[in-house]
């Protein structure tokens, strides 16, 4: 078991149902100190946790739900069972944590002094449900060493969470890059390393989740990017303009310019093919099989449209005083 003064488990969800109790008992037997933040379940999830010796953290229903405010709310509580914590490994109830993870978690945050975070090998439980889950799996994929951001699935020296404040409870979306760019700011670094670190259930099995999970990360680019996209960090500045010119302005370029040339300006669109294999063969390169590396530079150039359709969201509100609500693409 764990040493229990120096880690401690924060896990968020709402309505997991069994993949809940998977994640919980994954972390079982290696720390006594879990909490669990509920963001209104309508299920046992309460329930289930208590019967597992967690802490639960019952968040407020009218106070706006964010993946941010539940981390908060779990290092809060989990600092009050244990002042003494020095680690928290963050972990959403829809993942399992592998066996050894936090022990080589722990290693690298010890060996690594200046280090805030550290990150695994993230792998979906169930890539061949669907194309949609295989992506994720794809995507999850980064690379190994020093990074300029990362997931929620993580290890937090809590010395460092305090330093900057916490996550940004305002937050719908990218709150992990954006948290990295303070600490960044700060002097901390953020690592991933080889190990496998975690199982996530996406359970994203059609078209329109794949769509909405898209529209969220394009709110996200945009409103990361409004936070953060002054220099030195230009964070997001870069995406934020592929999204814009490929999602939105060459498109309407393409048709005004087809007005005028009776249609012959279409075939304009066969640049995104291009751009299609251009990322086909870069992750050729990296090692992915013809068909993998077909989908991901296909669905990479199609995610274009539902992110800019997120970003016109984000700047839509901006403009009339209304921030959005959470954007889920499970129900």
């Amino acid at each position: 078991m764990m040493q229990e003064t120096e880690i401690g488990i924060v896990v968020i969800g709402r309505n997991e149902g069994e993949r809940l109790r998977r994640c919980l008992v994954s972390v079982l037997d290696k720390a006594t100190n879990i909490i669990y933040v509920d963001s209104g379940s309508t299920d046992d999830s309460v329930e289930m946790a208590k019967s597992l010796s967690a802490h639960v953290v019952e968040l407020d229903l009218s106070i706006p739900f964010t993946a941010a405010r539940a981390r908060n709310a779990g290092v809060t509580r989990l600092l009050q069972v244990n002042p003494n914590v020095e680690y928290v490994q963050f972990v959403d109830g829809d993942c399992e944590i592998v066996s050894g993870w936090l022990e080589a978690a722990q290693q690298e945050l010890k060996l690594r002094p200046d280090a805030a975070i550290v990150c695994g090998r993230l792998r979906e439980r169930f890539p061949e449900y669907s194309l949609y889950n295989r992506l994720c799996d794809l995507e999850w994929n980064t690379p190994i060493g020093e990074m300029k951001t990362c997931g929620g699935i993580i290890m937090m020296r809590v010395v460092a969470l305090q330093q900057v404040g916490g996550f940004n409870p305002e937050l719908i979306a990218g709150e992990e890059p954006e948290l990295c760019v303070r600490l960044r700011y700060s002097g901390w670094t953020i690592w991933r390393i080889k190990e496998e670190m975690a199982y996530h259930d996406a359970q994203m099995l059609h078209f329109r989740q794949w769509w909405t999970r898209s529209i969220r990360g394009g709110y996200a680019y945009a409103e990361g990017a409004w936070l953060h996209g002054k220099p030195p960090e230009y964070h997001w500045v870069r995406e934020n303009l592929s999204i814009g010119f490929w999602g939105l302005i060459f498109p309407l370029f393409v048709l005004l310019l087809a007005m005028s040339t009776h249609g012959w300006a279409l075939t304009l669109f066969g640049i995104y093919l291009l751009l299609i294999y251009r990322i086909y063969r870069g992750k050729k390169k990296e090692g992915l099989n013809h068909q993998d590396a077909f989908f991901y530079g296909l669905f990479c150039v199609l995610s274009k449209f539902p992110q800019v359709y997120g970003q016109l969201k984000f700047y839509l509100g901006r403009l009339i005083a209304r921030k959005s609500g959470l954007i889920e693409y499970r129900a």
